[in-house]
């Protein structure tokens, strides 16, 4: 049972469908998996429904073989080597919930997502307490992934990758004070393709004292946070440099590189599963910012062919 599909019916998790009850569901998924095995919840973003086949994630992104075609149709779990083959690979949950609507429905409702995922993380713990969890949510997923940790009283949270996350730093930072959120590895992809997104969400979904969106990242204060900017070219040789090769960004503007670009998706899956220790990425990431607007603003580059090259000076 490689992949186990759970909503959040407003604050409560239950599995796709409703024929299993939620604790015979978990008790089949986890019996006998080995101890090092991870356990990851893959959380979506925004224009998403569970109750509707044609905007079901488990159709989508979550899905072993997705059947939307589309080039944001990457299977999560597939490439996350959640592929069937051997319970050694661990456990992946696909967690849906109710984002089809506009986006300040979606936000509030990501809100009692959270809530919904906490006790799908307190119903894992309760029968397998030595086991943390990893999450992996994209845009207004990572806000149903923080939302989770502010609500959990245990360190029940592995690593938690937010990508492009629709959310802002004041909420990271009430997340990051939570049992939870000491004690997680974060690590919060941000991009300047994200640039328009991170501005509509501040001009148009921020309340007062909501200030920057996350896509500014959070810097080195915490020892527990990382932020990995991956249309930074130091960043890129930096990660080529532990063995793992990203494409560059090809666009200007994107808000699914998080997860599209090539070698996104193999990175993550080597740090939830112990390739790539969190400690070591962190340590060599360097310090990536660039000004709001750079990556759109930018001279496109040209290639120029100078017959006289080879005489200039070197």
């Amino acid at each position: 049972m490689p992949l186990v599909q759970v909503n959040a019916a407003g604050e409560r998790p239950e599995p796709q469908g409703g024929a299993a009850r939620l604790g015979l569901l978990l008790d089949r998924a986890l019996a006998g998996l080995p101890p090092r095995a991870p356990v990851a919840v893959l959380i979506h973003g925004l224009k998403f429904s569970p109750s509707v086949p044609e905007l079901s994630p488990h159709r989508h992104i979550l899905a072993l073989d997705p059947e939307e075609r589309c080039w944001k149709a990457v299977s999560w779990p597939r490439a996350l080597g959640f592929t069937g083959q051997s319970r050694s690979e661990g456990l992946c949950i696909a967690f849906g919930w109710e984002s089809g609507s506009n986006v300040w429905r979606a936000y509030d409702e990501a809100a009692r997502a959270g809530v919904a995922l906490a006790r799908l993380i307190e119903a894992i713990r309760l029968r397998a307490p030595d086991r943390r969890v990893d999450l992996l949510g994209h845009s207004l997923g990572a806000r149903v992934a923080l939302s989770a940790m502010a609500a959990l009283s245990t360190d029940a949270v592995g690593h938690a990758v937010l990508m492009a996350p629709a959310e802002f730093a004041s909420q990271a930072q009430a997340a990051l004070r939570s049992t939870a959120g000491r004690r997680a590895k974060i690590l919060n992809v941000t991009s300047g393709e994200n640039d328009l997104y991170d501005w509509l969400l501040e001009r148009f979904v921020a309340r007062r004292g909501d200030g920057p969106t996350l896509g500014r990242g959070l810097g080195a204060a915490q020892a527990n946070w990382a932020d990995l900017r991956i249309d930074d070219a130091p960043t890129l040789a930096a990660l080529a440099g532990l063995g793992h090769r990203v494409a560059p960004p090809d666009r200007r503007i994107c808000h699914w590189s998080p997860y599209v670009r090539p070698g996104m998706l193999a990175l993550y899956a080597a740090l939830i599963r112990g390739d790539l220790p969190y400690e070591l990425l962190r340590t060599r990431l360097p310090e990536a910012r660039a000004a709001r607007w750079s990556r759109l603003l930018a001279l496109p580059r040209v290639e120029l062919s100078l017959p006289f090259a080879g005489n200039a000076p070197s």
